[in-house]
């Protein structure tokens, strides 16, 4: 599954702590689109299908669904907040190119 930075749990638990709700965990998938093939999304959840896979990281949760587990495998969630970069971003040794934006893979 996808394993998960401190740096990117820590901003993950401010986020849920602002919005209030304890119950939502992060969802991440990967969907078919962007320029390369695949595209990865994240947002806030607390449904979970039968067939979800959930995995604890530290104080929050991330839910994963089992197809794009797969893809997922083996990749890293980290989180930067720096003058050159900021934000979430996912390092994954089964993307084999992705595009010139960098928000997009195959």
């Amino acid at each position: 599954m996808i394993a998960v930075t401190d740096a990117a749990a820590g901003k993950v638990k401010d986020l849920i702590d602002q919005e209030g709700d304890e119950s939502l965990a992060l969802r991440v998938a990967v969907r078919p689109g962007g320029c390369s093939g695949f595209s990865y999304e994240m947002f806030f959840d607390s449904e979970k299908a039968q067939d979800d896979i959930v995995q604890a990281h530290g104080s929050i949760n991330v839910i994963v669904d089992s197809a794009s587990a797969q893809l997922l495998n083996g990749a890293t969630l980290d989180y930067k907040d720096g003058l050159q970069q900021a934000g979430f971003s996912i390092d994954n040794p089964n993307a084999q190119r992705s595009c010139g934006c960098g928000q997009s893979f195959s």
